[in-house]
This record gives structure tokens, C-alpha cells and sequence, in this order.
């Protein structure tokens, strides 16, 4: 688990599925990322697969829910794949916890437990229209690169 001043970030587990569906169940979320949202049951599968972690030994798969602690509400999501020293990580919040910096804090959280891992870059992509993603990889100490991959930039952190 990692703690930040108002989070848990819970390791993700099938059990989780069922509150997350509704956490995700709005369509807008999708709307840089493509999809639409999963039922209970299809998260649920989902979450098995991701729980099970990759099936390649030299990537790991992290993915942890975000617990608002003050409600006892789930409010997202945060992952990290890591493969040779390098961290790609995303983060997604439900449409009523946004705005409030949950986001931000929960991206900050994850970056500082990097930090005690052996990791090296951080990476993230984001569609540049996704003015709200840009804030929170700034937040997370990410800068944007020149670099785009399938129509989003390549946002980087070197760590010491």
C-alpha cells in the first residue's frame, strides 16, 4: 500500500470490480483513451488478468486502486508497467472526484515509491488536448518531450 496525506493506494484485486465499474462507469472517461466503460463482470476478468501480472518475467505490472480515505470510497485507479529500470505510469479518476487533486496526489504518491524501486525514467503519454492529465504529470515531476507516439506526447522524469 502507499499512503499519501488523503490516499491509499490499494494493490488492484478482482474483488475491487465491482465498485470500480461504477467509479468508471461514465463514458467521458473515455474519451482520450478510446473504449467504453466494462460491466462489473468484464472489470472483474480484467482485474484477474492484471492481478495474475504479466506474463513476460522481465515486465511488472503494478496497478493500485485509490482509495479516498476520509470516505472509504474508491476513486480510481494508478498503474505502473516497469520493464529494464524504466516506469510507465497512468492514472484515471472517477468523473465525481475530479477537480479536487486526487489525481495529482495519487501520481505524486506513485512517484515517490519509484523512487525506492529500481527504476531510472519515468515515462507517461498523453493526448496534448488532455489539459487535465498535462497538470497531473506536472505535478508528478514529469516534463513534456518532443516525442509522440500514436498521437501523445511522451512526458519524462529521470531519476537520481
Amino acid at each position: 500500500m502507499i499512503t499519501t496525506a488523503r490516499l491509499d493506494l490499494l494493490p488492484l484485486t478482482p474483488e475491487h470490480a465491482t465498485e470500480m465499474a461504477t467509479v468508471l462507469a461514465d463514458p467521458a472517461l473515455h474519451t482520450f483513451t478510446g473504449g467504453t466503460p466494462l460491466t462489473p463482470d468484464a472489470l472483474h476478468t480484467r482485474y484477474e488478468r492484471l492481478a495474475a501480472g504479466s506474463p513476460d518475467p522481465a515486465v511488472r505490472w503494478l496497478n493500485w486502486v485509490i482509495r479516498l480515505r476520509g470516505d472509504n470510497r474508491l476513486t480510481g485507479t494508478v498503474q505502473a508497467t516497469i520493464t529494464d529500470g524504466t516506469a510507465e505510469i497512468a492514472w484515471v479518476v472517477g468523473t465525481p472526484w475530479q477537480g479536487r487533486g486526487m489525481a495529482s496526489e495519487a501520481a505524486q504518491g506513485l512517484v515517490a515509491w519509484l523512487r525506492t524501486q529500481p527504476v531510472h525514467t519515468v515515462i507517461a503519454h498523453i493526448n496534448p488536448n488532455h489539459h487535465a492529465s498535462a497538470a497531473v504529470a506536472t505535478a508528478a515531476g514529469l516534463t513534456p518531450t518532443a516525442d509522440v507516439h500514436d498521437g501523445e506526447v511522451r512526458w519524462l522524469l529521470r531519476l537520481p
